[in-house]
């Protein structure tokens, strides 16, 4: 089996603030995926205990440059 090429950069609350990092990841140079609850995703989205919650992932071998970025929005 082929080793996982992503790794879990952080979980957020809310698809727009993961949106948000993505748009500012990639404009970096670095691949998102984001990966939420489908219930979370609906038309009427559902922010019930971790519903609402967004992982974020990128390429392993850009998680440091990753994690530098993610603490400069953050204001860290």
């Amino acid at each position: 089996m082929d080793e996982l090429k992503y790794a879990l950069l952080a979980e957020v609350y809310g698809r727009m603030e993961a949106e948000l990092i993505k748009s500012y990841l990639e404009a970096h140079g670095i691949d998102v995926e984001l990966f939420q609850e489908s219930i979370g995703q609906s038309i009427y989205p559902t922010t019930v205990d971790t519903l609402g919650n967004v992982q974020i992932f990128v390429k392993k071998e850009k998680m440091e440059e990753a994690v530098t970025l993610l603490k400069e929005i953050q204001g860290q």
